[in-house]
């Protein structure tokens, strides 16, 4: 099973974080953390790396459905989109499966729950 959805985009990097919180806000999600992995890499390691986000995407209103039915669940909050250089002018977004990141967890509920962010996050992809 594929573990995420993805688009490719012929916008300009920054200008594809900004499509994709839009999108992502259609959906009732906000970006509660962004992580600059180029940056990252440069300042721990001293390498030169792509353009890459991760951005941390959260529902607030199926977070807590998740919540109340799995103490743990936090360990997977929140969804992560990745934007990243993907080479030619090209930039990939792409988003987590929850339905195969929760295939692990035995819980009914929950994976109805994670269907539903699935769909949700299908959208945003759709959007772009």
């Amino acid at each position: 099973m594929k573990y995420y959805m993805s688009k490719t985009m012929t916008t300009s990097f920054e200008q594809t974080i900004e499509l994709v919180t839009e999108a992502l806000k259609t959906e009732g999600f906000g970006v509660l953390t962004e992580i600059d992995v180029q940056k990252k890499l440069k300042e721990g390691l001293d390498v030169e790396f792509r353009k890459y986000r991760i951005l941390g995407a959260c529902n607030p209103k199926f977070a807590h459905k998740a919540l109340q039915h799995e103490d743990n669940i936090g360990v997977m909050l929140p969804c992560n989109v990745i934007v990243q250089e993907a080479g030619s002018n090209k930039i990939e977004v792409a988003a987590v499966d929850p339905v195969a990141s929760l295939m692990a967890v035995d819980n009914k509920e929950l994976m109805e729950i994670a269907r539903e962010i699935k769909v949700k996050l299908e959208r945003v992809i759709a959007l772009l």
